[in-house]
């Protein structure tokens, strides 16, 4: 950042003039609206003047420098101050909280506040968020101004958590936390407080299809523990954009009474997914695998099989493979996108297919899954029936997440919080 900063901290307490510099009180705090831009514009400020507190509005404000506020008349209301709707005080919900680092993907605290003056108002332009901020309200200004490097964050990186704040009209926004992948979301939620976490939660929840992608990724205890405080009705909600394998998985760590209400206001197609998930050993294939995939005939062209691709549902990191089958629909084959793609278009897939792939049946154990795509190195091995129609198809992430200790994820999270 070019412009030169001033530290909030080196404002607080700071005496407050009149014109004439004589001294009328100090500093306590300094208000912006989070609404107003990517930088917010400094409103006013809260000044302690005669045993009272009172609103100083910014358009009476001549001068901000550390140790000295100056205003620009000799007068001031003398009404004593009160939060209006949509205002933040710096020190007070901001300084020494912690917010969302969205550049890096962590949480952070606000050691000290930077401003500078710019399109014709003081703004709040970045967070320091080393050990300095600290260090500048407890030693004198003489000492606490000479500040050497610090972790400056740009403003317009940053998303202040804002459900302790005494306002109806605020809340986190979505946009910022929308550059972020949904693992990234999960991965703050858990490493937040149980209020930061729901904060976020709630701010996702604009979009209902990230909102279930981050639900897919945290891990079980806190996937119940936001989930519990929903009602019957939003829980379904939420279950009803995830995968039926997420949603099975998470259905069955809700309470016992609560699985069939929640379970009967899901859609029937997916209610029916996730039922027969349901009722399998969770470690077993059957509890591992995914029932939607794309399974086509041998004996479609490649043109036809590319089409089909295009026009399913699934998402992309469910479609690395295309299964084939027979006329009796038993697993016949299976191909690589990326092979499907460099195949000639008028190909038979019978004719480019690897025949008999590797498949499973749905009580193979954990230990035989993992051997299996480890020993044939996949990232998608099909699960068959009796008659060896495909019903299923396991990823290899899902095995992993049960391979992996249960707090790996918090682990990796607390390494990366500042």
């Amino acid at each position: 950042m070019d412009m030169a900063v001033l530290h909030f901290s080196m404002l607080l307490k700071s005496r407050l003039v009149d014109r004439s510099g004589e001294n009328l009180g100090r500093v306590e705090d300094l208000i912006v609206r989070l609404a107003d831009g990517a930088y917010p514009p400094v409103t006013g400020l809260k000044a302690h003047v005669a045993g009272r507190d009172l609103f100083v509005a910014n358009k009476a404000i001549a001068e901000l420098k550390p140790g000295r506020v100056q205003l620009a008349g000799d007068q001031l209301n003398l009404g004593r101050f009160e939060r209006r709707r949509g205002e933040v005080l710096l020190r007070q919900d901001v300084l020494g909280h912690r917010l969302i680092n969205v550049a890096g993907a962590r949480l952070a605290r606000a050691s000290d506040i930077e401003l500078a003056f710019t399109e014709g108002s003081w703004r709040v332009v970045g967070v320091d968020v080393s050990l300095r901020g600290p260090l500048r309200r407890l030693l004198p200004r003489r000492f606490g101004g000479r500040s050497a490097a610090r972790t400056l964050l740009d403003w317009g990186s940053v998303e202040p958590f804002v459900g302790h704040v005494p306002s109806s009209r605020l809340r986190m926004r979505f946009g910022k936390l929308a550059q972020l992948h949904p693992a990234q979301i999960a991965d703050l939620v858990e490493a937040a407080s149980h209020a930061e976490g729901e904060e976020i939660i709630r701010a996702v929840g604009a979009d209902r299809e990230l909102e279930a992608d981050v639900f897919e990724e945290l891990d079980p205890e806190h996937q119940v523990e936001f989930l519990h405080q929903r009602s019957d009705a939003e829980a379904a909600n939420v279950l009803a954009k995830m995968g039926a394998d997420d949603a099975a998985d998470l259905l069955a760590e809700l309470d016992q009474e609560r699985r069939e209400p929640v379970l009967s206001l899901l859609p029937k197609t997916q209610q029916r997914k996730v039922r027969t998930l349901l009722g399998f050993n969770p470690s077993t294939g059957g509890g591992l695998m995914n029932p939607d995939f794309l399974c086509l005939s041998e004996r479609v062209t490649v043109k036809r099989a590319l089409d089909e691709v295009r026009k399913s549902q699934l998402e992309p990191e469910q479609l690395t493979v295309v299964f084939t089958h027979d006329a009796q629909k038993r697993l016949s084959g299976a191909l690589a996108i990326a092979a499907l793609v460099c195949a000639d278009p008028e190909a038979k897939l019978k004719d480019i297919i690897q025949r008999r792939p590797v498949s499973l049946h749905p009580d193979a154990d954990l230990p035989e899954v993992a051997r299996e795509l480890t020993d044939f190195n996949l990232t998608a091995l099909p699960v068959v029936d009796e008659e060896e129609h495909v019903i299923g198809v396991i990823a290899v992430d899902d095995v992993l997440e049960l391979i992996f200790p249960e707090d790996w994820r918090r682990r990796f999270s607390a390494f990366n919080s500042e």
